[in-house]
Order: C-alpha cells, then sequence, then structure tokens
C-alpha cells in the first residue's frame, strides 16, 4: 500500500525542483490512513469527472469539427467538473492507435468516416481516472469497437486478487481473435499510482508469461485494443506529448524556466505542448527550450503510435480499483 503514495523517481530534484519548489508531496514518509483513504477518494472523484466528460465525447465528435476544439472542449469539461488534465486529451484517428493531441494551430477536421478514439484522463491531485472509447463515423466498424469493448468487459470481469496481468491478456486475446481481429500485443494496460501514470507495471493484451498477480487494493486501467492490421504498433515522428523524467542542468534561461513551469503544475504527468502556448508567448523560444529538454533526457517523449499494417484499431478502457474477489470501475457513471 505505502507504493500507492510514495512517488519514486530517478531524481529526486522532480520534487523540489532547482530552487526548492515544494508542490508536490515526494517525501518517503509513511502514509497515515487517513492519507489512503482520502487516495482513493480522489481516484474515485477522477473516475468520475472523467466517465461524466467521456459520456459527452460522442457528441463533439462529427465530421467537419476540428480536433483542436474537440481536445481543447473536453479538457475544459474536465477543469469545469472540478478535476485537472491527467494527460492531454488523445484524439487517435483510423490506424492511428495513440498519443496523438493536436498542437495549438492544428486545422485538422474530423472525417466523414473516420474512427475516432478519444482517450482521457481527469486527475484529482494527481490521482488519474483514465478511460477510452471509440466512435466509429462509418458505421462499418462495429464488429472491430466490440471486439475491444467486449474484450474489456470480459477483462473487468476476470481480475481479482492473485489472478496474473498474463491471465487477463490472455482472456482479452481470445475475445478480440474469436471476433476475427489482432490485439495489439505492443501495447498494454497499466498500473496507476499518485502522480504515476505508468506505474511499472503493465497488463498486457496477449496472453503468455503470467507475470504479475493482481493484488487487493491495486489501481488499474486496462485498455484492449483491438486492429485489422498488422496487430503491433510503431511510432511516428510526431510527438506531441512529453512528461517530466529528470532535471538535469540546463544551459538556457528559458529552458530553466519552461522546467519550473513544468514541476510546478504537472510534476512527472504527461503534457502538451499546446498547454504552454499561452504561457510561453514566443513560439521560436517554446520550441528550443523544449528541444534542450528533450536532449537533456530532462522530457520523455511519447511519440504517436500507427499500425504498421495500417489497419483500423479500435479502444475501449476503464479505471479499476481491485477488491477483495473483483475489481470496482471507477470510470463508470
Amino acid at each position: 500500500m505505502l507504493e500507492l503514495l510514495v512517488i519514486l523517481m530517478a531524481d529526486d530534484d522532480i520534487s523540489q525542483g532547482e530552487e526548492g519548489h515544494e508542490g508536490h508531496t515526494h517525501a518517503h514518509d509513511e502514509p497515515t490512513e487517513e492519507d489512503i483513504a482520502q487516495m482513493y477518494a480522489n481516484f474515485e472523484k477522477a473516475g468520475k469527472i472523467s466517465a461524466s466528460v467521456l459520456r459527452e465525447a460522442p457528441k463533439l465528435v462529427v465530421p467537419g469539427e476540428s480536433y483542436f476544439d474537440i481536445a481543447e472542449s473536453l479538457e475544459k469539461m474536465i477543469a469545469d467538473a472540478g478535476g485537472k488534465p491527467g494527460f492531454p486529451v488523445n484524439i487517435s484517428i483510423n490506424e492511428i492507435a495513440a498519443h496523438f493531441t493536436p498542437e495549438a494551430d492544428n486545422a485538422i477536421l474530423i472525417g466523414e468516416t473516420d474512427l475516432v478514439k478519444i482517450d482521457i484522463g481527469a486527475q484529482i491531485d494527481g490521482c488519474i481516472g483514465d478511460t477510452a472509447i471509440t466512435v466509429d463515423l462509418s458505421g462499418e466498424h462495429g464488429k472491430l469497437c466490440e471486439a475491444s469493448s467486449a474484450a474489456l468487459e470480459a477483462a473487468l470481469a476476470g481480475i481479482r486478487p492473485g489472478v496474473a496481468v498474463g491471465d487477463i491478456g490472455a482472456i482479452v486475446e481470445k475475445e478480440i481473435v474469436s471476433r476475427g481481429y489482432k490485439p495489439i500485443e505492443n501495447l498494454s494496460g497499466h498500473k496507476l499510482e499518485p502522480y504515476l501514470l505508468h506505474a511499472g507495471v503493465d497488463v498486457p493484451n496477449v496472453g503468455g508469461h503470467r507475470g504479475y498477480e493482481f493484488q487487493e487494493g491495486d489501481i488499474f486501467a486496462i485498455e484492449p485494443f483491438a486492429s485489422t492490421g498488422s496487430g503491433h504498433v510503431a511510432d511516428t515522428s510526431q510527438v506531441e506529448i512529453f512528461a517530466l523524467q529528470a532535471t538535469p542542468k540546463l544551459r538556457m534561461k528559458y529552458s530553466r524556466e519552461l522546467m519550473e513551469y513544468v514541476i510546478g503544475n504537472y510534476f512527472s504527468l504527461p503534457f502538451a505542448e499546446r498547454w504552454l502556448r499561452n504561457v510561453f508567448k514566443s513560439r521560436l523560444t517554446l520550441s528550443t527550450a523544449l528541444r534542450e529538454l528533450l536532449n537533456s533526457g530532462a522530457l520523455h517523449p511519447y511519440p504517436v503510435l500507427r499500425d504498421t499494417g495500417k489497419g483500423m484499431v479500435s479502444q475501449f478502457e476503464h479505471t479499476v480499483i481491485v477488491e477483495h474477489d473483483s475489481a470496482k470501475v471507477i470510470t463508470k457513471i
């Protein structure tokens, strides 16, 4: 239980910053029962916000609507409901599986027949409710959507203490393959902890090695991906999402200011370049500072991921708390 409240980063400077920023608890203090109860309450509140916002997403995903407006609207809904975005809204179309969020001047519009994956996560004090749906505007990919949706429901029904993550992967794989599609083998669900979107344990979308066994109190995001293509994703050259992973010494003043801003506002959670445009007015200065942070190893990039066979991809996702004999879904209303 202690690990759920202690953020273990490679460099303790992430918690303090170069100038003693103290915006987040990063002490190795043992949490009290009250701390633990508050953490679970935060996860559940974040889950409810995410669920309520995601329910509105299909109304926004219409042909001719801009990716930018959809992302900004959903993130505003999260804020209006009392949360903050735990990561930038992902809007991944067709063969793009994950990690696409629009840049500030993005003019791309939703197409008439797009298969649109919306992945969102509200956070309360770093506790994220991670959830996703797929919207099929063509009406031609119902079976593909059913494959990932049914796989999610079967996976959720199978989670309880003592069950291995590989066992859940086998359930996901069976549901998707039985419908004639391929699970994406190198994408997975993931353990969640405060301020850690990926907390070191993955839940595969295929069977194999049993691996980690779920424990009571664990919090996981389960997200099956089904594909008509290769069932394997690869990085593209586009990167719009980043997360702080270290605090090295930086040469440029603007780079140091950017790192301090990220520490104070996002800590170790992912953020988008477009979130910074109103803070750092010069696009050139911002791009240069981001480049130094990337080159120095301060930032972890999240490249846009594409199915290597350029097949259509569907995704559904929920966040759960593992209870005594089942999993409680916290991103359903």
